[in-house]
């Protein structure tokens, strides 16, 4: 479980990302990564309930961020899924608000 450096989520990120719908079906199972991610990953957060509003595909179309909601707002445990090798490249503790 490969927890990103910032420079190296933002490094995934593409201008103009299209939001994923919330009945889309997600392109592999992420879930078993997600379940092995060390707590201290977390940052304290409890993302147990494993829900999901918010989804992002990259315009090249080979990267999708899932942001995996926490009992705090805006704060979003990110999985870095490559849809080519239908892989997940690691994870990203996501504070928005930077609080």
């Amino acid at each position: 479980m490969r927890l990103l450096t910032e420079a190296e989520y933002k490094a995934t990120m593409e201008p103009e990302p299209r939001q994923i719908g919330p009945d889309d079906e997600p392109p592999f199972d992420f879930w078993p990564y997600f379940d092995a991610i060390p707590e201290e990953h977390l940052g304290g957060h409890d993302f147990s309930e494993g829900s999901v509003n918010y989804a992002w595909q990259m315009p090249n179309g080979g990267l999708q961020h899932v942001l995996v909601n926490c009992e705090t707002p805006n704060v979003f445990l990110v999985l870095v899924l490559d849809l080519r090798t239908e892989t997940v490249l690691g994870h990203y503790l996501l504070d928005i608000y930077g609080v």
